[in-house]
């Protein structure tokens, strides 16, 4: 029997026939290829495109954040810090990366603030960024970055301080969570005082913490400081003395702007009710209220002085004239007008010594309605004075063309017609000034005022001043407007308030006033609402406010005296003027 024989792998059959010479040779020529296009690739992408590649690796672990600007500074105008920007840290959390255990969020919450169902919530948001609690205290920041805790971070920032608390709050203001401006000067001038932020570039690890400090991309520009024409020691003294009358008439509200005759600089500026703008937890509109720019309101007899003026300019009445006010009252049309009592004659001189709505009436009914809207018009009334504040307004003047006889009587006597108290003020310094007339300024004039507008001669300005300073004298409706050394100049005015179209049985009583009457120094207007403690007459109310402040502020300036050295006595019982209604 023949045996076959075994075949082995070696002598495979299949092996016999040989493999096309081309096949080896295209595989290696694919994987040659290949590698060649790795290659080539490898070389693209990090020789002439790292750009990308660079950018998809740092931003695992490379970050720009910001490098906030301090604030700049508000200060008076001797340089006294008002309002000053301090260092704070805010927390905030990524909160992928915020698992806290329950404990830990109990203590997170605890230093915060907050509570712990609240922080929860923030920390199960779907951002990539929360805020947790802004502006801490950097002992409080210490507390929570020495938790440790996993995905919760701090970022620097600042926090607005006023040292002047309420006596400065309506002046400068106070800014926001994102310190940016959100009342007085801190708005007014928030761009120059923000500055500009930088930025730098960081590298943090994988928990978000920074590791190195890798560049400056743009340094800081820090805010410019702003020096105001404020001087604090005025502006204490005129919220004090605001405060006193406020509570001892039992008033609504007030304010007080005390003017530099000589620059326009506004040295002093207070409302009450006011508020701490360091502590802003409760906060209502009335506190905010800038009454001074904000709030209008018919002055009454603080406008007569400028009738006086115009007729004095036309050259129509001397001081000596004569004006019959018997008997006390006269009719236009239906309507009656009168004074607090019987006058009889009187010059023009005592015409605003006594506040006699009849004599002004007289003299303001010898001109046509445009020659008095074009004086109100030059003294600034019925447009806002542009000093850059938020929310000034300019108070009502209708065109002359749309008054009546009566609306051109009552308007003499500051009835009919609505003004701010810095208005009233700055139109006192056409008196003050010889006829000129400066615009305002709440920064510090650092270089020569600017030129201001003739509303008067000086002859004319003069003699308002020798009438004005009789006003406030004895025999005159302020007398207790006189302070001992200087000679004073002024005139009240008492209002009743318009309520719902009609007068109601409520006062506006003020007082606008300068010295030394000499030479002018400063000019102070003073207006409180709703005095209801028995007086509201301004002689009685207003006219002592101004005394207080004046005399407080000539002797913080060393204005030297230029009147009487002795005490003056002050009479028990004022001549009033008659306040205006609109019901005749």
């Amino acid at each position: 029997m023949t045996r076959k024989r075994p075949v082995t792998f070696n002598h495979n059959p299949l092996l016999v026939k040989g493999m096309p010479a081309w096949r080896p040779r295209l595989v290696l020529l694919v994987l040659l290829g290949c590698s060649l296009t790795l290659v080539a690739r490898a070389g693209y992408l990090q020789g002439f495109n790292k750009d990308f590649l660079q950018a998809k690796g740092e931003s695992r672990y490379s970050r720009v954040i910001p490098v906030p600007a301090t604030r700049g500074r508000i200060t008076d105008r001797n340089g006294d810090v008002v309002a000053v920007s301090t260092p704070v840290r805010s927390i905030w959390a990524i909160p992928a990366d915020a698992r806290l255990s329950p404990a830990d969020t109990r203590k997170l919450a605890a230093l915060l603030e907050l509570d712990v169902p609240e922080l929860n919530l923030r920390l199960d948001s779907e951002r990539d960024f929360v805020y947790l609690r802004r502006q801490l205290s950097p002992e409080v920041a210490r507390k929570v970055a020495e938790l440790g805790l996993p995905g919760i971070h701090q970022n620097q920032e600042y926090r607005r301080y006023y040292p002047g608390g309420e006596v400065m709050a309506h002046v400068v203001g106070f800014t926001g969570a994102d310190d940016e401006g959100q009342e007085g000067m801190e708005l007014a001038f928030d761009e120059q005082l923000k500055g500009r932020p930088g930025s730098r570039r960081v590298i943090r690890d994988r928990r978000g913490k920074i590791v190195e400090d890798v560049e400056s991309i743009r340094p800081p520009h820090d805010g410019q400081d702003i020096a105001l024409a404020m001087d604090n020691k005025i502006q204490f003294l005129a919220y004090s003395a605001l405060r006193h009358a406020i509570q001892l008439h039992q008033a609504k509200a007030g304010a007080v702007v005390v003017l530099d005759a000589r620059t326009g600089e506004v040295l002093a500026l207070v409302n009450a009710p006011t508020f701490n703008p360091n502590n802003r937890a409760s906060l209502s509109g009335a506190q905010l209220r800038n009454r001074v720019l904000t709030d209008v309101f018919e002055p009454g007899s603080t406008m007569k002085p400028f009738i006086g003026a115009l007729a004095l300019e036309s050259g129509k009445f001397r001081p000596d004239t004569v004006i019959d006010t018997d008997p006390g009252r006269m009719a236009i049309g239906r309507a009656v007008i009168s004074d607090v009592r019987p006058h009889g004659v009187l010059t023009v001189s005592q015409v605003i010594q006594k506040s006699s709505n009849v004599g002004t009436v007289k003299m303001a009914m010898n001109f046509a309605p445009a020659d008095m809207w074009r004086m109100f018009d030059t003294l600034g009334f019925g447009a806002p004075l542009d000093l850059g504040f938020p929310g000034e307004v300019g108070g009502h003047l209708r065109p002359a063309k749309s008054w009546k006889p009566i609306e051109q009587a009552t308007m003499a006597f500051g009835h009919g017609i609505s003004a701010t108290l810095v208005q009233m003020a700055r139109a006192y310094l056409a008196f003050a000034r010889d006829g000129e007339l400066l615009p305002l300024s709440l920064t510090r004039v650092e270089a020569v005022p600017p030129q201001g507008v003739r509303v008067f001669s000086a002859a004319t300005a003069r003699a308002m001043r020798a009438m004005l300073e009789l006003a406030a004298g004895p025999g005159g409706t302020a007398p207790k407007a006189q302070i001992t050394g200087y000679r004073v100049a002024g005139k009240t005015g008492t209002a009743h308030k318009l309520e719902g179209g009609r007068y109601a049985n409520k006062y506006v009583s003020s007082f606008v006033g300068l010295a030394p009457a000499s030479n002018p120094r400063l000019v102070v207007a003073v207006m409180i609402d709703e005095p209801s403690a028995g007086q509201h007459y301004g002689g009685a109310v207003a006219a002592p406010v101004f005394a207080r402040i004046m005399e407080g502020a000539l002797h913080a300036l060393g204005v030297a005296p230029d009147g009487p050295l002795v005490p003056l006595q002050v009479a028990d019982t004022i001549e009033r003027e008659e306040p205006t209604k609109g019901s005749m």
